[in-house]
């Protein structure tokens, strides 16, 4: 339940004059044919009474009571009895992160500084309260993220059960702190009380249609843990391209990535992005899509691919997906698949097996004896679900959990209790998400939220508009949906207009995927979002304007 003292803003009129000003942003009027519609009830961005936080936290209490916050003697400190000290990494370094957030830009500039001595905050204490705090593991879906946050005359403090929970309340303190108009940093006093609606709030990027640099990864990531997403969804290969480096089969990308040297993602590189996303309590789940997606595998692993044949009966000298009725095969994904589940340690793997084309297998004379003789007629579906079920046991057996695409659900594969079916196809897809939670599975929504899938305007709203459990089924049902995804697939998109296609349209999804379900204003969080896009671009994040005008600091981008 969202929390504000209604009254204490009519007494205290100048707290909206406050917290405008903690606004980097300043529209401009003029609004070209088409837009004004959108935007005629949405009114000036910072006028919310949450200020600029994004996502919305679950239960926020404010006032108009200042304290000033001086950079020069202010610091983010283990307060006492926490379990996590200075050897946690994980918070050693967020410190560090979020001091540069807040006031980076006043370093070596004098900074101006107002009030008494006794309206500063010069302390943010941090205190992670279970013994089993987590400081050394990598988050996981069961991750607890929770945190309380009390800004007042004693100080502040941030109070977590585990070292998440910590991550994300530093990120909602330096969104409280903003500055007047002369420069001075200032925070309200505040109690906030927090936690995730879902668990698994995700991004998928596709490096294989374009490879996309490690550097350009690593700001996504930055750019998640600003807006609380906590899931990389890393479709790392596809048909064009094999970038990731195989070290049991280093022929994979050798032959199969666009360029063998530049265009990789060497083991090296893998565990950078990691431990990066684990510093910001981020999971990499990483997706390798078979039997269909795979030309890029056959280039470098000889016999995977099914040949294709002629009309005539003769080889067509054209492969087509992974050929399901070899040993070979199995023998290949097994020490494939292996590999993979020593470099990425998330608990999950995500196996695709979407948009399977199945005429190269009608064509192949071979895969039709095997059809005939294990009695599949000529359901081609059939097929692909004993490729898949070989697949899924393979995975199974190396203590590795799965997700796939919706198509593996809808074949009717025998799947673990466990398993995790994401939802892509937009048509019919609450339909489809009520039969995915009927039938016991947890489920994921993305298919509306594809976001390569780009529009003039305020294409965010309808973002933001989605709700997740909308679907016809039981409270039990409901509780399946764990989350969602963001979706950047790279047909058009790569290291040049990958950031602003993102954002701030992905901070859309993150609201709805974090706060609570009564959270539903569009002029609420357009008055918002246009700050936290200012944020972002203070930061270094080049995410796209909501509308014209200009933030105050664009000069990172």
């Amino acid at each position: 339940m969202l929390l504000f003292d209604m009254d204490v803003v009519r007494l205290f009129p100048v707290l909206y004059l406050l917290l405008a000003a903690a606004s980097n942003a300043h529209p401009l009027s003029g609004y070209p044919p088409g837009v004004e519609e959108q935007l005629l009830a949405l009114g000036d961005p910072g006028s919310s009474p949450y200020g600029s936080l994004w996502p919305l936290p679950q239960a926020v209490h404010t006032c108009s009571a200042i304290l000033y916050v001086p950079p020069a003697e202010f610091t983010i400190v283990h307060g006492k009895g926490s379990t996590a000290g200075p050897w946690c990494l994980v918070l050693q370094d967020a410190f560090r992160r979020y001091y540069d957030y807040m006031f980076g830009r006043t370093r070596g500039k004098a900074v101006p500084v107002s009030g008494e001595s006794s309206d500063r905050l010069v302390q943010l204490q941090v205190i992670v309260t279970s013994e089993d705090n987590e400081c050394e593991e990598y988050p996981s879906v069961q991750s607890d993220e929770s945190y309380k946050l009390v800004v007042d005359d004693n100080g502040a403090i941030i109070q977590a059960n585990k070292v998440w929970g910590a991550l994300r309340g530093l990120e909602t303190f330096s969104q409280l702190i903003y500055e007047d108009s002369i420069g001075a940093h200032l925070i309200n006093k505040t109690v906030i009380t927090d936690f995730p609606r879902f668990p698994h709030r995700g991004v998928l990027l596709d490096t294989s249609r374009h490879y996309l640099p490690v550097k350009a990864i690593l700001k996504t990531l930055d750019a998640m843990s600003f807006n609380k997403l906590n899931v990389f969804h890393w479709h790392i290969v596809d048909d064009p391209s094999f970038p990731y480096q195989s070290e049991v089969f280093p022929e994979l990308s050798d032959k199969g990535a666009y360029q063998p040297y530049t265009h990789i993602y060497t083991f090296t590189d893998v565990r950078l992005v990691i431990e990066y996303a684990r510093l910001r309590g981020i999971r990499v789940i990483p997706e390798f899509d078979t039997p269909g997606h795979a030309t890029s595998w056959g280039k470098g692993e000889k016999d995977l691919l099914t040949p294709c044949y002629k009309a005539d009966g003769s080889p067509s000298g054209t492969f087509g997906p992974v050929n399901p009725i070899t040993n070979g095969t199995y023998k290949f994904m097994s020490d494939l698949f292996k590999e993979i589940s020593f470099v990425f340690p998330d608990k999950y793997v995500h196996l695709g097996g979407d948009e399977v084309d199945f005429s190269c297998w009608k064509s192949n004379p071979e895969i039709a004896k095997f059809m005939a003789d294990h009695g599949f007629g000529t359901d081609y579906r059939k097929l692909e679900s004993f490729y898949l079920q070989q697949i899924l046991g393979i995975v199974s057996s190396f203590g590795k959990g799965y997700m796939v695409w919706q198509e593996v659900f809808d074949n009717h594969d025998q799947l673990n209790p466990d398993t995790v079916v994401e939802v892509w196809k937009e048509k019919n897809y609450k339909e489809e998400m009520a039969a995915v939670t009927a039938a016991g599975f947890q489920a994921l929504l993305s298919a509306p939220w594809y976001l390569n899938r780009i529009a003039y305007g305020q294409d965010w709203i309808q973002i933001y508009r989605v709700e997740p459990s909308n679907f016809t089924g039981t409270a039990k049902q409901e509780s399946l949906v764990i989350g969602g995804e963001a979706c950047l697939w790279g047909e058009f998109v790569d290291v040049t207009n990958l950031s602003p296609r993102l954002w701030p349209r992905a901070s859309a999804v993150a609201e709805r995927l974090w706060s609570s379900k009564e959270v539903t204003s569009i002029e609420d969080a357009y008055n918002r979002l246009v700050q936290h896009r200012c944020r972002m671009v203070g930061r270094g994040i080049a995410a796209e304007p909501l509308y014209v005008g200009f933030c105050d600091h664009e000069d990172n981008i």
